[in-house]
């Protein structure tokens, strides 16, 4: 009668990720294999655009606005004050309904202290 192996113990694992050509995953899992490490075919993540899906490529530019702006603790008329553009242009940009130029991408960015490619999209 077969009985199930035990896993070994090992101590402090590390878990790993690669990337690499799909032709070798089989060839990488096997190698891998025999320095010791285990096969884990359970995904440990899922992406963020699975867990939101309201956020699209459209609005990600307002939505990272808001979480700065969350983040700094600062009312869109605080941050309007702070860069000179109109409170409302604010609250469109963030809720995806004006676009975020370059030029007003580096006065948010100077002013919520990040940089400003965190609000222009690709």
């Amino acid at each position: 009668m077969l009985e199930p192996t035990k896993k070994h113990h090992i101590e402090d694992p590390v878990g790993l990720k690669f990337i690499g050509p799909p032709d070798k995953k089989n060839e990488a899992i096997n190698l891998m294999m025999s320095l010791g490490f285990q096969y884990d075919n359970e995904p440990d993540s899922i992406s963020w655009r699975e867990c939101f899906p309201e956020i699209t490529d459209q609005n990600l530019p307002g939505k990272v606005l808001a979480g700065m702006r969350y983040r700094e603790e600062l009312t869109q008329a605080q941050l309007s004050s702070m860069t000179g553009l109109p409170r409302r242009h604010i609250s469109e940009m963030e809720n995806g309904k004006r676009p975020i130029d370059k030029e007003t991408a580096r006065k948010l960015a100077k002013a919520l202290r990040t940089s400003y490619k965190n609000f222009i999209t690709a």
